[in-house]
């Protein structure tokens, strides 16, 4: 048992930090929390008055990906697994103690995700998707090595039958289908459709008799309305969401994770460095992308932190804290909404609330110390120093 001592803590519960605060831990796990004189111990980590925040959650990376060289096309089992490796250990020293990969060629999240459950990584906590589902020639169809393929590409809803099985059967914790077009493929534009309605719905039935989830690429108006209207339980970007469809995600609590930094991170750094087409695509949404977010966050909908790891100039190390500035100064939440986006609202996103999210009595003891506070600042999160534990152990 430790007990982490003399500390500002917020829990992800609470609206302000609760001073002379004290967290108990044994076995991974919060035992109990309380302010002032903390119960005795055989070990105590005083934490010398610093700020105490469950660690954040990013709800859609790519973990294959590198955002410098921006190559993601025949690839190598190899060369994934090994940028997978690097930047899995980035994000956890970031301050990202979990995450839900969002594709991933040769469903090697999956067998990460399997290999972490038998001998030590240096890795957040991974929910994964494996292979995405795409329309033959739609997003996502990116040729690997060897004859794989970045998705499974998929032209009706047998082939899509066949495909969720296959994915779950390999461990999926979501399937991530494509609803739409997408900025980085160069063969289609953001309103075209792509998986129909049927499909999808294929995809949700077989995801939902397991008990879990299905994630929408979806940007454009018409292929947003194709996955609301199939059922799916995220939409992923949703840059052309309307006020029609935002009350509708809020009246049956359908999750919208923006991935904004993806968007701001191309028009910083990718102007001279990028495909013609990418920046054409970019520059078309990038206005009313932020708007169209924060009419949606307005209008009730659950709105939660993911980033879109790894796509151009888009950093493992800085993305996340660069998606909650974001969602402070421009989609217009408060540090605490923007906080409540990495932690509970990702943590329902994932269905994984029972456990993480939150640093209550039971839950597991993902945290992060930072020297500044968050709720009055949201840059502190960037503190590049900050003490990292997951599980009440701290990364090395």
């Amino acid at each position: 048992m430790t007990v982490f001592t003399n500390c500002n803590l917020w829990d992800g519960t609470n609206n302000s930090m609760q001073a002379h605060s004290w967290l108990e831990v044994e076995n991974g796990r919060v035992q109990q929390v309380g302010q002032n004189t903390p119960p005795a111990s055989d070990q105590t980590v005083d934490l010398k008055g610093q700020y105490v925040i469950p660690g954040l959650i990013n709800a859609h990376t790519h973990i294959m990906m590198d955002p410098v060289t921006n190559e993601m096309e025949q690839l190598s089992e190899t060369v994934v697994t090994a940028r997978a490796l690097r930047n899995l250990d980035t994000l956890l020293h970031a301050g990202v103690t979990t995450i839900r990969e969002c594709g991933c060629a040769f469903n090697t999240d999956l067998k990460l995700k399997a290999l972490a459950q038998k001998q030590p990584l240096v890795a957040p906590h991974i929910l994964g998707s494996g292979q995405p589902l795409s329309m033959t020639g739609g997003h996502g169809d990116f040729p690997e090595q060897a004859g794989g393929n970045f998705s499974y590409l998929v032209d009706s809803p047998d082939e899509v039958r066949k495909a969720a099985r296959l994915v779950l059967k390999a461990g999926a914790d979501n399937i991530k289908v494509m609803a739409t077009g997408g900025v980085m493929s160069p063969g289609d534009n953001i309103e075209d459709t792509a998986s129909t309605v049927a499909e999808m719905r294929v995809a949700v039935e077989e995801a939902h008799h397991k008990s879990k989830t299905v994630a929408a690429h979806a940007q454009g108006h018409q292929g947003i309305q194709n996955a609301l209207d199939a059922g799916v339980d995220s939409i992923e970007h949703g840059i052309y969401v309307d006020e029609q469809q935002a009350a509708f995600m809020a009246e049956h609590q359908i999750y919208l994770v923006p991935t904004l930094n993806a968007c701001a991170s191309i028009s910083k750094y990718g102007r001279d460095q990028l495909p013609d087409y990418m920046i054409r695509k970019n520059d078309q949404v990038k206005n009313d992308f932020v708007k169209n977010i924060k009419m949606a966050f307005e209008h009730g909908v659950s709105v939660a932190v993911g980033t879109d790891a790894g796509t151009p100039f888009n950093s493992f190390a800085t993305g996340t804290f660069e998606e909650l500035e974001i969602f402070v100064n421009e989609v217009e939440m408060t540090p605490l909404q923007a906080l409540q986006a990495a932690g509970t609202v990702a943590a329902h996103v994932l269905h994984i609330a029972d456990d993480y999210g939150t640093l209550e009595v039971g839950k597991v003891a993902d945290f992060l110390v930072l020297q500044a506070d968050p709720l009055q600042d949201i840059t502190a999160v960037a503190q590049t120093d900050k003490a990292v534990y997951q599980a009440g152990v701290l990364v090395k």
